[in-house]
């Protein structure tokens, strides 16, 4: 196992410098592919323009790589929806998609129905909130899909600085231990059920570009454990070989405390248990503490367990084809 991994990592992974921008525009006016940008955002006002902003500028304006930016908005109390609007992206409500079907909360839930909302064949998601956005996290995971036929789904691999003063590397190694749910929960479970996915160093990440023919053949848990979900499925549904990662360098966004950091590994881990086993399984809780005024007090909260069903079994996603 230990050799398929290595094999791995030296035939799939990459880095952004290895595809020049020049190249994947070859490829892609070669191939006819077109290219979406899906930003989920929720409350994330503060960042989500910069990052519009950037990639209009390099990657539509500077060179067409990409064809449409849409802002999937699910359901933010601040100016996160103007603010995509302003900077040139098309912004849409989570709960106006595909309104038969209630909406749920989390990331997930909106990355699915972002496929109704998208024409791109290939589809790159990248998260609302990061800071000092580079371009590269587009074109660098975007690349090899262009390039390469036989890749199906990609990665961005990068250093997760933790903490407003974590960007420079210390001695003990802080600056790049911003995956902590990563490191905690997803690292550990990959390894010992699907030790083929022990090559990928950022599981987890939210910035990955994939081929909507696979993307609309997964189930999309629909909370935090919707990226571990997304690469077991793959990894039985197109084999190790159809998927990839690209360094980009650094990636810098807001970090949850401690405690939204438990709830996220609980949903990933029942992820995990989904897919180990299914049948006979309960609905499970987290119970976490807080100090109040008369000491610890139980918070109890539900598990994302909900899953979606791969887009192609929509009846509306299929009519749409058809069209």
């Amino acid at each position: 196992m230990l050799e398929e991994v290595g094999r791995w990592l030296a035939t799939r992974s990459w880095s952004v410098t290895d595809r020049p921008l020049h190249r994947i525009l070859a490829a892609k006016r070669a191939s006819g592919q077109s290219v979406s940008v899906v930003l989920p955002a929720l409350n994330e006002e503060e960042t989500v323009g910069e990052i519009v902003t950037v990639i209009r500028h390099d990657l539509m304006r500077q060179a067409p790589l990409v064809d449409e930016i849409v802002v999937v908005d699910s359901g933010s109390t601040d100016r996160t929806s103007q603010v995509a609007a302003a900077a040139g992206a098309r912004v849409v409500h989570r709960d106006a998609i595909l309104p038969r079907i209630p909406a749920l909360p989390g990331k997930g839930e909106v990355l699915w129905r972002s496929l109704l909302v998208t024409t791109g064949d290939i589809v790159c998601f990248v998260d609302a909130d990061l800071r000092e956005f580079s371009s590269d996290f587009v074109s660098g995971i975007v690349g090899p899909l262009l390039t390469d036929p036989g890749v199906d789904l990609v990665k961005a691999m990068y250093d997760r600085p933790l903490g407003a003063g974590a960007d420079t590397p210390s001695p003990t190694g802080a600056a790049g231990q911003g995956g902590r749910v990563t490191e905690l929960m997803a690292r550990p479970l990959l390894n010992m059920h699907w030790p083929h996915l022990a090559g990928f160093v950022q599981p987890l990440g939210g910035e990955y570009a994939a081929r909507r023919s696979l993307l609309e053949r997964l189930p999309f848990p629909v909370g935090y454990g919707v990226e571990l979900g997304m690469l077991v499925d793959a990894l039985h549904l197109v084999g190790l070989d159809a998927l990839a990662q690209v360094d980009v360098g650094v990636r810098r966004h807001r970090h949850q405390d401690g405690q939204a950091l438990g709830r996220m590994a609980a949903a990933i881990y029942r992820t995990a248990q989904l897919r180990l086993a299914r049948g006979h399984l309960v609905r499970p809780a987290l119970t976490q503490f807080e100090r109040g005024a008369n000491g610890f007090e139980p918070r109890t909260h539900p598990v994302d367990t909900e899953e979606r069903p791969p887009m192609a079994e929509i009846a509306e996603y299929a009519s749409r084809r058809v069209a």
